[in-house]
């Protein structure tokens, strides 16, 4: 069925212009892509990028993916062209938590932290 729905997505985008794929991946990037997408217990935006990589593997299209993703073809984009730079590190956010903190005019060494 899953298939079906993907056949289907890839002929109602038509022709593409530049077609952008994810770089050849090897069997153990492929275990681990689906590892994430299978897991689910991480992260959202994790287990969506991991998918959005694996779909343009299997051969699908940015648009094709945007529709199965819930968004943008520039987000999909994006996404593959990071997989593609940098690896698996792109795949996991980089959230920085906490309050930024206040430099005070006292010196360059003094923070304070209110």
């Amino acid at each position: 069925m899953w298939d079906f729905y993907c056949r289907e997505l890839i002929a109602e985008t038509g022709p593409v212009g530049e077609r952008l794929r994810v770089r050849e991946i090897d069997d153990d990037e492929g275990r681990r892509l689906v590892r994430i997408v299978r897991r689910g217990s991480g992260s959202v935006v994790t287990w969506r990028r991991a998918q959005m990589v694996l779909l343009s593997a299997q051969g699908m299209d940015a648009a094709a993916i945007a529709k199965v993703a819930f968004t943008s073809e520039d987000r999909v984009r994006d996404v593959i062209r990071n997989f593609n730079a940098d690896g698996f590190g792109s795949l996991y956010p980089k959230y920085k938590g906490g309050r930024a903190p206040k430099f005070t005019l006292g010196g360059s060494n003094t923070r304070s932290w209110r």
